[in-house]
């Protein structure tokens, strides 16, 4: 699907090039935000944080399915989160041997404040953009972390 003067293999270096800046400075932000939740914690943290505010309550091994870390990994973060009082463990009410975790209060309203400085960030910093390219680019991030979701889904299988 190209229009006409576009050549898609450029278009493809292009885009593998411009995720993998986007991929570098993500985990170098994602440690500094990890940081500001708690100094012990490193990047990792972060993105579980926020994964399980999003989402609800998980257990562990919907957070390895979902983002694709190793199990050992997960676990470690967990129980960082977990120690430093930001993640809560309770008996998984569909299965009493199984525990769902979800944020504390600290560590919601820990996120909370990160998150609301991040978007005044990404306010002034794409504030020259029309609200409908922000709005655009959203969507067409929705649609390629589905696909990858989708990958991990059929790599699981």
């Amino acid at each position: 699907m190209s229009g006409p003067g576009i050549d898609a293999h450029e278009a493809y270096v292009a885009l593998e090039r411009e995720i993998g800046l986007l991929l570098r400075r993500s985990r170098a932000i994602s440690t500094r935000l990890a940081r500001e939740l708690h100094p012990d914690l490193d990047g990792a943290a972060y993105g579980l944080l926020a994964l399980l505010q999003d989402t609800g309550p998980l257990r562990a091994s919907d957070l390895v399915a979902r983002l694709g870390l190793d199990k050992s990994t997960v676990s470690r973060q967990l129980s960082s989160l977990v120690d430093l009082g930001l993640v809560e463990r309770a008996a998984d009410p569909q299965d009493g041997r199984a525990q769902v975790l979800t944020p504390s209060a600290e560590g919601a309203a820990r996120l909370a404040r990160i998150r609301s400085v991040r978007r005044a960030r990404w306010e002034s910093d794409l504030a020259g953009w029309p609200a409908e390219d922000v709005a655009t680019l959203a969507v067409l991030l929705e649609r390629l972390n589905r696909i990858g979701e989708a990958r991990e889904s059929e790599s699981k299988d």
